[in-house]
């Protein structure tokens, strides 16, 4: 790939700049790119946020903020001469790439941490909406909106916020909270220490925590839902959805489509709409109870210290703990066990 010259922002070349700023609100530099080429954009920040929003009618617009990391003795602000003094720590590059426009800042390899004059680095980019994304930082959020195209972001310390994505969208983080809203096609999101609150999606997503609960809402497409320290809840949910917790319980209301759930520490409790391909719920420390329609064929295998449920032009067996058999000549396969407590069908 044809290489643009790399455009190095030296720090003595900043405070002399108009675009020089001091205080928490304002970049302390900004950086415009206009060429029609450019189609990507990559950004990394070792101790900073990252906000990227699309729609831009042309060009991109890239805001540094530099800020004192952790309010270092309540100081809420730097002067030019400080940000100077700090950034002299750290190897700053804005410019373009190619077809990509870059922004990083690292820390120097050779510098060692003194947390008195540490900082926040983080980047605001304005960008045209078909654009893709590469975007990582190590102690900061990511917020990313309003874009079309393939998007990877990962950060090590903080939440991740998305909003209005078209494409495949691979996002993790390792501290932090999700919050997706408004995104169709391709979605793939992963958080070690935090909760997930996903609404309005389409497409195939797959959504996983080892830390926290699950939210979905309005969500139409192919879902994988996991979380092992949580519990799962869901309302308007149309295609098929895969939800598994081992810490918590599971509730979903106005359910259409081919449905799997399964708790290691809690109860299932289901609405389900229409039914799709299968329902299989299972339970290892509470009672399955759903609500279904009884109108269709279906082979029922229900399972646990107590079956209740009403049944109607029945083939099969049916005891106390256990009910197995076609339901209006068979067909779609229902699959519900509690392996410790009961199973409740319309009651």
């Amino acid at each position: 790939m044809k290489k643009n010259a790399l455009l190095m922002i030296l720090l003595n070349l900043f405070v002399a700049a108009a675009n020089a700023q001091s205080g928490n609100n304002q970049p302390y530099v900004t950086k415009n790119f206009t060429s029609s080429s450019l189609k990507e954009l990559s950004v990394e920040t070792s101790g900073g946020s990252i906000s990227v929003t699309g729609g831009q009618a042309s060009g991109f617009k890239v805001e540094m903020y530099v800020r004192p990391n952790n309010n270092w003795n309540n100081k809420q602000d730097l002067t030019k001469e400080e940000i100077e003094d700090r950034l002299e720590d750290y190897d700053i590059l804005i410019g373009t790439e190619g077809s990509r426009v870059v922004a990083t800042a690292k820390r120097k390899a050779n510098i060692q941490w003194d947390n008195k004059k540490s900082v926040s680095i983080g980047f605001k980019v304005f960008t045209p909406r078909n654009v893709a994304t590469y975007l990582k930082t190590s102690g900061g959020s990511i917020h990313i909106a309003s874009l079309t195209g393939e998007q990877n972001f990962s950060t090590s310390g903080g939440s991740l916020k998305i909003l209005d994505l078209n494409g495949a969208v691979h996002g993790k983080t390792s501290g932090g909270s999700i919050e997706v809203s408004q995104c169709s096609n391709e979605i793939e999101l992963q958080t070690s220490g935090g909760s997930i609150k996903a609404s309005e999606l389409k497409g195939k997503i797959e959504l996983k925590t080892s830390g926290g609960s699950i939210d979905l809402q309005s969500i139409n497409g192919e879902v994988y839902a996991h979380t092992s320290g949580g519990s799962i809840k869901g309302d308007n949910i149309d295609g098929a959805l895969d939800a598994g917790t081992s810490g918590g319980s599971v509730r979903l209301a106005n359910v259409s489509g081919s449905l799997k759930a399964n708790t290691s520490a809690g109860s299932i409790e289901v609405e389900l709409a229409k039914l799709g391909k299968f329902v299989e719920l299972h339970s290892s420390a509470g009672s399955v109870r759903v609500t279904m329609p009884l109108d269709k064929g279906v082979d029922l295998d229900l399972k646990g210290n107590r079956v209740s449920i009403p049944l109607k032009n029945f083939d099969g067996e049916a005891e106390k703990d256990r009910v197995r058999g076609k339901m209006n000549g068979g067909g779609i396969p229902v699959t519900l066990s509690a392996s410790a407590g009961s199973v409740y069908v319309n009651q």
